[in-house]
């Protein structure tokens, strides 16, 4: 790649004379925006929420526009940066390389968890379509099988991860928005159940919605982090971003709508396939449980397809300034850091292991909850660093009005970022706190050997010299 991220830094080549193409169009990489989004939780959250009562349907109108944002504001972040890594990218030029190498380990951190957990949500499905009978070690097998799949599709290259993208986005967001139209003609009022079922204040029964709710929209960012992939990314990677957010964030509020329009709320909230059982309400049949599990499948294989990517791309940005060990910056025939992928497939296969060795109650559960932590981290850090360029004003001569808007984002942006991290819980902020500072010892050990090499060379120069 040779585009530069800013005039004072720029993005090394490691290979002038054979830059990567640029394999995402508009359309794959919205796809890669939908697909990271749009994962298993889509299938799992009317029902998570419900316990709360209708004002969740605030809770994913707030989200929702927090979401869109954050995409505005990669995408002119990205137009500053339009390289490979942005989340890592951005605060590294504003504030240094000690930010940005928190910023990439933070999102490395919840990209290989996360792909663990969604592995993991695949075993539900596919026993609706194979009963699996409790055995763990069958589902460990499914688990695995899901993680490995779309890694091979990783290492087959870039072109296959945006085709494998489009296909299964397709397979996924057509289904669900037919489900979310059609169920809008069968909703009956009365099952709405209360407004606010919690109990408490509006305000808190909110605030405890979109608590659940939070990783549902991580994957805002997808296109910034490749936009080195991304053809014409000063343009593309803010349209994605923004397309891919919206059509989302439509299925998510028409399909929760329908669901609890569908499905009385004494049943929803102890429902285990809420999808399935609105389409079994609009059909009056018992065959929806088994095509959502089917529709199921496919969303979280093709999310985990673009989250494997976006966890071998973000370390390799970074490794590139030598932030991150050497071997996360070598690239296969096929476009993608391939040591990249094979750290995340094996990090995952670990908390896998774990999950069906130790039990549900174990320290990957706890892991999957500080997920929503270190994903917010990079969010904060980004809005900062666009705050940053603004303030100093001296990176592009701008328009009143251009100015005011950014500001805003920026800043509205920064908010929402610190409330997602408020609304983790304490316990998620203490140990993801805790997570996030165990790779200060990393980026102590690679700037200090980068600092002893860069010292040898200079003193063989100058003895060369003499």
């Amino acid at each position: 790649m040779t585009a530069t991220s800013t005039p004072e830094a720029t993005e090394p080549e490691v290979n002038p004379a054979a830059p990567r193409r640029r394999t995402f169009g508009l359309a794959a990489a919205t796809a890669l925006v939908m697909g990271n989004i749009i994962g298993g939780g889509i299938f799992a959250l009317p029902a998570a929420v419900a316990p709360y009562g209708t004002v969740s349907l605030l809770a994913f109108g707030i989200l929702s526009v927090a979401a869109v944002l954050l995409a505005l504001l990669f995408g002119r972040l990205a137009r500053r940066s339009p390289v490979t890594g942005g989340l890592y990218v951005y605060p590294r030029d504003a504030f240094g390389e000690f930010a940005g190498f928190l910023s990439a380990w933070s999102y490395w951190t919840m990209c290989w968890v996360s792909i663990a957990a969604l592995a993991t949500a695949v075993v539900g499905y596919v026993d609706v379509l194979i009963p699996l009978h409790g055995n763990h070690a069958l589902e460990a097998v499914v688990a695995l099988a899901a993680l490995w799949l779309p890694a091979a599709a990783n290492f087959a290259g870039t072109r296959w991860v945006g085709t494998v993208q489009v296909v299964s986005t397709v397979l996924k967001f057509v289904p669900l928005l037919l489900v979310a139209g059609i169920g809008l003609f069968f909703v009956d009022a009365d099952n709405f159940g209360p407004f606010n079922a919690s109990g408490g204040s509006t305000t808190g029964a909110v605030a405890a919605a979109a608590a659940l709710l939070l990783y549902s929209f991580l994957g805002v960012e997808s296109a910034a982090v490749s936009a080195g992939e991304v053809e014409d990314p000063e343009r593309n990677v803010g349209r994605a971003s923004v397309f891919g957010t919206l059509a989302s964030a439509l299925v998510y509020i028409l399909g929760t709508v329908a669901v609890f329009g569908l499905v009385p709320h004494d049943r929803l909230v102890d429902s285990g396939a809420p999808f399935a059982d609105a389409v079994n309400a609009i059909t009056g049949g018992t065959w929806g449980g088994t095509v959502i599990a089917l529709v199921a499948v496919a969303s979280i294989t093709g999310c985990l397809n673009g989250w494997i990517l976006l966890a071998a791309q973000m370390p390799y940005a970074a490794a590139r300034d030598g932030l991150f060990p050497a071997p996360f910056a070598k690239v296969g025939k096929g476009g993608v850091p391939g040591f990249g992928v094979w750290a995340v497939a094996v990090l995952g296969t670990i908390l896998i292991a774990l999950n069906y060795t130790a039990g549900p109650d174990t320290t990957f559960r706890v892991l999957v909850l500080i997920t929503t932590f270190t994903g917010c981290v990079p969010y904060l850090l980004s809005a900062a660093a666009q705050l940053y360029w603004l303030a100093r004003g001296t990176r592009e001569r701008v328009r009143p009005a251009g100015l005011v808007r950014d500001l805003i984002v920026a800043a509205l942006s920064f908010a929402f970022s610190f409330w997602l991290i408020a609304g983790a819980g304490y316990a998620a902020v203490y140990q993801g706190v805790l997570f996030l500072f165990a790779g200060i010892p990393v980026y102590v050990w690679l700037r200090g050997r980068r600092e002893t090499t860069k010292t040898l060379t200079q003193e063989t120069q100058e003895t060369q010299g003499t």
